[in-house]
């Protein structure tokens, strides 16, 4: 069994909103008190997660993911290790979160080049855009390093001055 959390952690990106599911039982395999990060979502972020009746405020079930997050925004790390919640999204979507996953820090791929990795090139690419915006977990699953072919910042969930944000911290382009 388990039961839905949520934390809030500032950013500079604004307040964070993280979602994640707590087994009952306590820890798991899965590491911090059972723990599984479901969703990471910023102020006013398209389809971003909104905390729901029944949800367990928790802010010390996501220390881990918290200190890993100020890391990343401090510059002092380049990935995350979070045990994440599984059975979002459908299996397009999860191989295109999949293709994000392997684009290296401080790195941008065109949503063309994502399209091909997934083998949906062509009139794919907008699937794979749709797919890119849905991804419920910002800033950890890095649809931000995706950019137009152009080079052209295009869009982001979260708003196009925080991927430029996120990419400055990483050193990209932005």
């Amino acid at each position: 069994m388990t039961t839905t959390v949520y934390a809030r952690v500032e950013s500079p990106l604004g307040d964070l909103l993280l979602v994640g599911e707590a087994v009952a039982d306590g820890p798991d395999a899965a590491g911090a008190a059972g723990v599984r990060l479901r969703s990471l979502s910023v102020p006013g972020q398209k389809g971003g997660a909104v905390v729901q009746d029944g949800w367990r405020h928790a802010p010390e079930a996501f220390a881990e993911v918290a200190r890993q997050l100020e890391a990343y925004f401090a510059g002092r790390s380049t990935r995350f290790d979070v045990p994440l919640a599984e059975g979002a999204g459908t299996e397009f979507q999860r191989r295109v979160w999949a293709a994000l996953e392997s684009v290296p820090y401080g790195s941008t791929v065109s949503y063309g080049e994502v399209a091909a990795r997934v083998g949906s090139s062509g009139a794919g690419v907008r699937a794979v855009g749709t797919a890119i915006g849905r991804n419920p977990l910002l800033v950890v699953r890095p649809c931000h390093r995706v950019i137009g072919a152009d080079g052209a910042l295009r869009g982001y969930a979260g708003g196009l001055e925080r991927k430029k944000l996120l990419l400055g911290i990483e050193g990209g382009a932005g």
